[in-house]
């Protein structure tokens, strides 16, 4: 049986390996400042990335071009607020389909062995 922290290891290392997409995804939904992301990402995936994770992240989708970002001043403390690009969208569009390509073609058939597993996908 496939023990509960092993699960958490591999749900951490899937998350580590996909945050650039999945910090590209929740700014697809609304725009947020930082910490805002780090709260989404450790409520939605039980994962804690610091500020000194997230905000180096940030700085390098927005050099490429995927996020913009715009200070707000409305808030007690300056915020640098980010948003997504039309090119993040692209982005995040392409690496979509490609982890649907990818999740297909590691998907097991369950015909020859019946204790295979589909992968979810």
């Amino acid at each position: 049986m496939f023990k509960a922290s092993n699960q958490k290891e591999v749900s951490t290392k899937l998350t580590k390996g996909l945050l650039d997409v999945i910090v590209l995804q929740l700014l697809s939904l609304e725009a947020m400042h930082g910490y805002q992301i780090i709260i989404k990402l450790r409520k939605n995936f039980g994962v804690y990335f610091g500020p000194s994770t997230i905000y180096p992240l940030l700085s390098n989708l927005e050099k490429k071009g995927f996020i913009g970002s715009k200070w707000d001043m409305s808030f007690e403390r300056p915020r640098k607020i980010y948003r997504l690009t039309t090119d993040g969208q692209s982005a995040l569009n392409f690496t979509g389909e490609s982890l649907a390509i990818i999740c297909r073609k590691i998907t097991i058939d369950t015909t020859p062995n019946q204790n295979a597993t589909n992968i979810p996908c």
